[in-house]
């Protein structure tokens, strides 16, 4: 995810959040965009990262079981539960 879009997303999210009246701050706005873009950047990274363990463990799932492995069944499984002992939220 390229920063531009990070920046994009969390802007509209304030800007939701403020006409909602849902939120206020207790810090400097432009700090407080920062930190959020920086944790979901962060957040994006690790479940990028986590994807690609996935991939690697079903590689050799697969090279361990030729012709009897069905990778679309198999990675949201592999994922959710790698996820949940990460603790990685979906």
């Amino acid at each position: 995810m390229k920063e531009k879009l990070v920046h994009r997303l969390v802007q509209h999210v304030f800007k939701e959040l403020k006409a909602q009246n849902i939120v206020t701050f207790k810090e400097k706005e432009d700090r407080v965009f920062q930190r959020a873009c920086e944790i979901l950047m962060r957040e994006y990274q690790r479940e990028t990262d986590l994807d690609h363990e996935v991939n690697r463990m079903m590689d050799d799932l697969e090279r361990q079981n030729p012709g009897q492995f069905q990778r679309y069944k198999m990675f949201p499984l592999l994922k959710k539960k790698l996820a949940k002992d990460k603790g990685i939220v979906l």
